[in-house]
C-alpha cells in the first residue's frame, strides 16, 4: 500500500487553492508555503530555498514530494530529492497552473501580449513587481535569437514577457470556481483603472493544481523525477526534464 504522507513545498500564492484540495484528499500532507517575494529575488535563490526545505524533508518518510511552482526564472533548476521522487507541474510560471493547461495559457498569453495577471493569492500576499528574469539574458534581442538560444516555445515565451513587461496595459484576474473563496474582483479591477490599463476576468480550471495534489501525472503535464535526480530546463514544449546527479 502506497504511504499517505506527502511533502508538499508551494509557493504562498497557491494557500488558499491547496488547502481547499488537500483539506478534501485522504492523504496526509504536510505543507510548507514560501513567501511570494522569494520570485524578486532570483532564481539562485528560489533554488536555494526550495533545496533547503527538501533536505530537511529527508528525514521522514514520504510518497513523494511535491513542488508547487513553474519553471520560476530557473528557480527549479538543479533541485534534487535523494531519497524521494519530486513531482512538479510543467509550467513555466503560476499562471498556468491557474489556467489548468499549457495550451490554454500560451492561446491566451500569445494573443494578449503586455497583460499582466491577478490571483487571490497575488493580491493577498503583497503588491507583484512583474517577472524576474535573470540578467544572463541580456539586452534586449530579437524573437530569433532567443528561439536559437532557448528554444521554440521557451524563446517566444521570453521574448514575449520581456517586452510585456514594460508595455503593460491590461490585468487579467483569474479565479478558479472553488465555493467559499475571496471575491477580490473590486481590488483588481480599481488597479487596472488607476493604472488606465484594461481589465477581464477568466474563470480558471483547478484540474492541474487538483492533479499535483491527488494525482495520477500524466508524463505530459507533470515531472516526476526518480530519487537521486535533478531537474533541468529543457528548453522545448516540455519545459523540464531530470538527469542523474552526478557524484
Amino acid at each position: 500500500m502506497e504511504k499517505k504522507r506527502i511533502g508538499l513545498i508551494a509557493c504562498e500564492i497557491f494557500f488558499r487553492e491547496i488547502a481547499y484540495y488537500a483539506s478534501r484528499g485522504p492523504r496526509v500532507i504536510d505543507t510548507v508555503f514560501l513567501p511570494k517575494g522569494l520570485h524578486d529575488l532570483g532564481g539562485d535563490k528560489v533554488r536555494e530555498t526550495i533545496q533547503a526545505e527538501i533536505d530537511k524533508m529527508q528525514e521522514r518518510d514520504y510518497s513523494r514530494i511535491i513542488l508547487g511552482y513553474g519553471l520560476c526564472n530557473n528557480g527549479l533548476v538543479g533541485l534534487t530529492g535523494r531519497r524521494f521522487s519530486l513531482v512538479v507541474p510543467r509550467a513555466h510560471d503560476c499562471i498556468t497552473v491557474f489556467m489548468g493547461s499549457r495550451k490554454r495559457y500560451q492561446e491566451y498569453f500569445f494573443t494578449n501580449t503586455g497583460t499582466y495577471f491577478h490571483t487571490i493569492g497575488w493580491l493577498e500576499r503583497g503588491a507583484a513587481q512583474g517577472r524576474n528574469f535573470d540578467s544572463q539574458l541580456g539586452p534586449q534581442q530579437s524573437l530569433e535569437d532567443y528561439i536559437a538560444k532557448y528554444g521554440e516555445e521557451n524563446g517566444r515565451y521570453l521574448h514575449q514577457v520581456l517586452n510585456a513587461e514594460k508595455n503593460y496595459h491590461k490585468i487579467l484576474y483569474i479565479t478558479l470556481p472553488l465555493s467559499e473563496l475571496p471575491d477580490y474582483r473590486d481590488l483588481s479591477r480599481d488597479a487596472a483603472k488607476e493604472k488606465g490599463w484594461e481589465w477581464e476576468e477568466m474563470v480558471g480550471d483547478g484540474t492541474l493544481l487538483k492533479q499535483l495534489i491527488e494525482g495520477p501525472y500524466p508524463e505530459g503535464d507533470f515531472l516526476v523525477t526518480e530519487p537521486g535526480q535533478k531537474i533541468i530546463a529543457t528548453n522545448d514544449e516540455k519545459i523540464i526534464g531530470s538527469v542523474p546527479v552526478k557524484t
